[in-house]
């Protein structure tokens, strides 16, 4: 016994002297940073000033936090945002009435009835008479932010398990088309702004010819409100394809040939056997890519800085494109810290982005651990 005991307490101490490389790394890198930025978000940590004097800092508390997501005379409403807190309603009614139905499991409604409860609950905060925030730009910017993310995440997921449907078959042309559907993922941010700038301009682009040739007036797509945020989804769901797509292709090529023959023999195929056999196997897989890719995409930042900043004498290069209307949150920090200085501020809204990210990933860790 005692040599077992031995045993494995030496391997025990193995493993620790494997990890240690990893656990310094990780701890020097991320675990620190994260907490050195949390204290800075509670000062007033003029960059520049801080750089030459380490004593020009200001312990504030949470000053930087009110700063950025609070106002004056703020007020709540059920109906300050009517479409957004009616599908949090809806949301809410159904983590209740879907479980009842055993059409959901209790940790899916959980989730679902705490994201539907804070969505009703935060976007009914709004301005009173005479009010307005402290920050007129967080709130929209975080507004925008979700929007791509309600853009690009559902059109990712969706093209890229198609195409894997389409593309799930053991031949020589489908092996080519994989690569071929892969190669946006290598490219760097920097190259697919360049391609899609190219695609999208009104004198030389593909889509402006296009339009020409039915007749139509091409869009300037970048510089344009209404369609600015669009060439960004656009572009980003081209890029972000490969990665989603591959991990459907996994999933597809886990599930047993065998229970498609048995779903033949019920007169389920095609669109029945991908409906009734693959999507419910699938469900794990769909949830692992949806919910990489909404922590992906609030991460976004060069789209945006590259596509619709303007040009050198335009005013939108210290926005977020035309009018503000692509300005996300990322871009809205390191402006915040790098070019405003103000590292409290956009540490402060770093912290925010950070829980927004954790609370996605908390979910899809409760999720992946229930069984099949």
């Amino acid at each position: 016994m005692r040599e077992g005991r031995k045993g494995a307490l030496s391997q025990t101490q193995a493993a620790l002297v494997l990890l240690a490389p990893f656990l310094v790394t990780y701890a020097l890198f991320l675990v620190y940073p994260f907490f050195r930025g949390v204290w800075i978000s509670l000062h007033d940590w003029n960059l520049l000033a801080v750089a030459f004097n380490p004593d020009a800092k200001e312990f504030i508390g949470f000053r930087n936090y009110e700063r950025v997501m609070w106002g004056r005379n703020i007020e709540w409403g059920l109906f300050a945002a009517p479409f957004w807190q009616g599908l949090g309603l809806i949301g809410l009614a159904l983590s209740f009435a879907l479980p009842m139905a055993g059409r959901l499991r209790r940790f899916n409604a959980l989730a679902l009835g705490i994201a539907s409860l804070l969505l009703v609950i935060l976007l009914g905060f709004h301005p009173g008479e005479e009010g307005r925030w402290y920050d007129r730009r967080f709130w929209p910017t975080v507004g925008n932010t979700i929007l791509f993310v309600g853009w690009t995440v559902p059109g990712v997921t969706i093209s890229a398990l198609v195409l894997a449907a389409a593309m799930n078959r053991e031949t020589r042309t489908m092996d080519v088309l994989r690569t071929l559907f892969f190669l946006s993922q290598v490219l760097s941010v920097t190259v697919v702004t360049l391609i899609w700038q190219i695609m999208f301009s009104p004198r030389q682009g593909l889509i402006a010819n296009i339009t020409e040739v039915f007749g139509g007036t091409p869009i300037n797509w970048l510089t344009d409100d209404q369609f600015a945020m669009a060439a960004i989804v656009i572009a980003t769901i081209w890029w972000s394809l490969g990665i989603a797509m591959i991990l459907f292709l996994a999933g597809l090529q886990d599930i047993s040939k065998d229970i498609y023959e048995a779903a033949a023999l019920d007169n389920a195929r095609g669109a029945k056997a991908f409906w009734y056999v693959t999507l419910p196997n699938l469900k794990r897989t769909i949830t692992l890519v949806v919910v990489l890719q909404i922590i992906l995409h609030f991460q976004v930042f060069g789209q945006s800085h590259l596509m619709t900043q303007g040009g050198p004498n335009d005013t939108t290069q210290a926005q977020g494109g035309p009018n503000d209307t692509t300005q996300v949150l990322v871009r809205y920090i390191y402006q915040t810290g790098f070019r405003d200085s103000e590292l409290g501020r956009a540490s402060a809204m770093a912290v925010f982005l950070f829980v927004i990210m954790g609370t996605f990933s908390v979910i899809q860790f409760v999720v992946g651990r229930e069984k099949t």
